[in-house]
């Protein structure tokens, strides 16, 4: 019921949504450049590479239709 982003273990449940885009701002100080956002609940946010962000939504898919993961 996890999902690791940047050495994270985020909880699935507390994913409110998930960036199709990568992050873009402009400002050459920023650190999340290029990297997705996966909003959590509370108004947080982590950044997440493309695998990252592809993994996190493959396991929000097998959670709601209630299969397991194979290992």
């Amino acid at each position: 019921m996890f999902c690791i982003i940047d050495d994270k273990h985020v909880p699935l449940f507390r994913i409110v949504w998930i960036s199709d885009v990568p992050h873009f701002c402009g400002s050459e100080e920023c650190l999340y450049e290029g990297r997705y956002e996966v909003r959590l609940e509370a108004q947080e946010s982590v950044f997440a590479s493309r695998e990252e962000r592809d993994d996190c939504l493959e396991a929000i898919r097998l959670w709601q239709v209630g299969e397991e993961e194979e290992e």
